[in-house]
This record gives C-alpha cells, sequence and structure tokens, in this order.
C-alpha cells in the first residue's frame, strides 16, 4: 500500500507547493512558506525534527520482519547503475514531513507489527543522508515498543551515531560489489565505508542482514561474489551471530520505466534478470562461507 509521494495529504501538499515549501504539525494547517523561510527549515533539519521523504508503504515480508511501514527518504550520494528508485535521488524532490507526523503514523500501527512482528524501516535513497531526523524517528519507536530498521548502503554510516544505533534493531546493509573497482563502476564511490560500518555494526551487537544484487554482466563475477561473502563473512567474525542472513536479490527491469521518465540514461536497459539457477548458485558460494542465505 503506497501513499502516494508523501505522508502530507493532497490539499496540505497543495498548499505546501513544490519541495520543501511548506510544513505541517499534527492537527494543523499547512504552513506557507511566507511563514517559514529557508533558513527556519534548514534549522528543522538540523533538528531532526522536519525531514523530506519521497513515499511510505506497509509491506510484508520485505525491508525485515512481519510487516513493515517502509519509509522511502530523499537523497542518495551513489549513483547504482540498477538504481529502482531513480526518483529518490535528490533530497530537495522530497516532501517535507515533521517527525511527528510520521511517528503518530507509525503508531496507529502498532497492533499490527504486535500481530506479525514487523515494525517501521527507514529506507531511500539513502537514510543516512538525514541523520537527525532518522535518529528522532528511530527513538519515538522505540519509545512506542516498535521494531526498527534501517536499511543503508553504509556509505554513510560514520553519520550515525552511538544513540541512533542503539535504537536500532536492525540493518539491511547493502553490500553492492566486493572490489573496490566493481563498486565504484556500479555506485560511482568507494567500498570502504560500507566495511567499516558493517564491522562497527558488529561491534555494537547490531543484528545486520547482508543484501547483495546479482546483475548480470555486471556484479556475477565470480570473484566478485567470493569477495562479498568474504566481507560479510569478516562482519560475522568480528561478533558471531551478527549476520543472521545474506539475502541474494536478482537483478530486475522494473525501474526502467523510470529512469526513462526521468529523462536519464539507463545503462542497463538490455540486461535480463539472472537466471533461479545463477542466483542459486551465488547463494551457495555465501553458504560456503558460512553464511545462513536466501
Amino acid at each position: 500500500m503506497t501513499a502516494g509521494p508523501a505522508l502530507l495529504d493532497a490539499p496540505s501538499r497543495r498548499r505546501a507547493g513544490a519541495g520543501l515549501g511548506g510544513i505541517r504539525s499534527v492537527g494543523s494547517e499547512t504552513v506557507d512558506t511566507a511563514e517559514v523561510g529557508r533558513s527556519d527549515r534548514l534549522a528543522l533539519m538540523r533538528s531532526g525534527e522536519l525531514g523530506s521523504v519521497h513515499s511510505w508503504e506497509l509491506v510484508t515480508a520485505v525491508d525485515g520482519p512481519g510487516t513493515r511501514l517502509t519509509v522511502f527518504l530523499s537523497g542518495c550520494p551513489l549513483r547504482c547503475l540498477y538504481c529502482h528508485n531513480p526518483d529518490t535521488l535528490a533530497m530537495k524532490d522530497g516532501e517535507p514531513v515533521l517527525a511527528e507526523d510520521l511517528l503518530a503514523r507509525v503508531a496507529r500501527y502498532r497492533g499490527i507489527f504486535s500481530a506479525t512482528g514487523g515494525g517501521v524501516t527507514l529506507s531511500g535513497g539513502e537514510v543516512l543522508m538525514q541523520p537527525a531526523f532518522a535518529a528522532r524517528v528511530l527513538r519515538g519507536a522505540k519509545e512506542l515498543g516498535v521494531h526498527t530498521t534501517l536499511d543503508t548502503s553504509g556509505f554513510l554510516g560514520a553519520n550515525a551515531t552511538d544513540a541512533m544505533l542503539h535504537d536500532t534493531d536492525l540493518v539491511l546493509l547493502d553490500i553492492k560489489a566486493g572490489d573496490e573497482e566493481t563498486y565504484r563502476r556500479v555506485t560511482g564511490r568507494s567500498l570502504a565505508p560500507t566495511l567499516r560500518f558493517g564491522r562497527r555494526l558488529a561491534e555494537r551487537g547490531v543484528t545486520v542482514w547482508v543484501r547483495f544484487v546479482l546483475v548480470p554482466g555486471l556484479t556475477d563475477d565470480p570473484e566478485n561474489v567470493v569477495a562479498v561473502a568474504r566481507h560479510a563473512a569478516d562482519i560475522e567474525a568480528v561478533r558471531p551471530g551478527t549476520v543472521e542472513r545474506v539475502e541474494v536479490l536478482p537483478f530486475h527491469q522494473m525501474a526502467r520505466d523510470k529512469w526513462a521518465e526521468l529523462g536519464r540514461t539507463y545503462e542497463l536497459d538490455g540486461t535480463e534478470p539472472p537466471t533461479p539457477e545463477a542466483t542459486e548458485a551465488v547463494r551457495d558460494v555465501f553458504r560456503a562461507h558460512g553464511l545462513t542465505t536466501y
């Protein structure tokens, strides 16, 4: 179930205008841009009271255990060739949402979360582009007794404070490639920050689900796959039990139309999804490194 482009209702979005033009609090009218200047909005974002949100959805069996309220924050420093949410890359394109509004929505689903073992997942984009907002939402969710998950590439792991990680029950850590050259080809960035963040999570005892997207001709080279498996095993070795599972996710073309609508060049237009046999063979590589794999 998707709530359109943001957590603001349609009339409020119209009053708010484009980008971060207005904000809304529970039970009140949208505050127009004329009343809330840019500096005030930036101050609210720095404090974590206000975030830029692309969309949300209530889903089961993805993004963590149970039924999840997955919130997609806007903004990402990576430029992944297979990105399935290219419309979340720019923070300015999100809608303004107050943390208290988001937490009010989380509270409404507590019964579902309790019944299914679910909770709230903060995703993106890259959630750690907005660490203060994420930290405030995670703290509020924990105060509500709700399970919390961060879905992240780990590239901005240094933005996650110890307090934020204390409020995080699970991290979905996307290790996009196993060697520096392939990682830069896939994302345009460096692999090292992700690996540092993975070790830090293990040291702090935060449960991790490693995610790896299998893309034929891009990430399926056997040496690259083995390198990703080794990285996951290294994180697990820091504190056994940290890497609860590895999810090998087959590449798909569901985002192709989004890239076209945005007028962006999609380099993987002719790439076919991996076969079930190829996907299972990659899962076997992770299992050979002592990891539980799905």
